[in-house]
């Protein structure tokens, strides 16, 4: 039963306890690559803003970068996202960029 629970998880397209649906999952997803890839890059190797990808992002802790997410970076172009994203979602795309989903 568990190994069930596990794959319907898994194929849910993201972390299920991050109170996010599969629907809002795709959503934040094409945000990443629209919105986030305008300064990061459309494949977030880099541009305005800095490298998002997995490796790049390997020594920070996912509450931080949704911190970052949700607050911004202040004196940098990077904005707050906190108007328009929850907590939760701001994980989820934490998790996402470093491949944790």
């Amino acid at each position: 039963m568990r190994k069930v629970l596990v794959l319907v998880v898994l194929s849910m397209g993201g972390p299920a306890w991050a109170g996010v649906t599969p629907e809002r999952a795709k959503a934040l997803e094409h945000m990443v690559i629209q919105d986030c890839g305008s300064c990061h890059g459309l494949t977030l190797k880099g541009g305005l803003g800095r490298a998002l990808t997995a490796q790049a992002l390997a020594p920070a802790e996912p509450e931080g970068l949704a911190l970052i997410i949700l607050d911004g970076v202040p004196g940098t172009a990077m904005p707050p996202w906190r108007p328009l994203l929850s907590e939760d979602e701001a994980m989820w795309i934490a998790r996402y960029l470093k491949d944790e989903k």
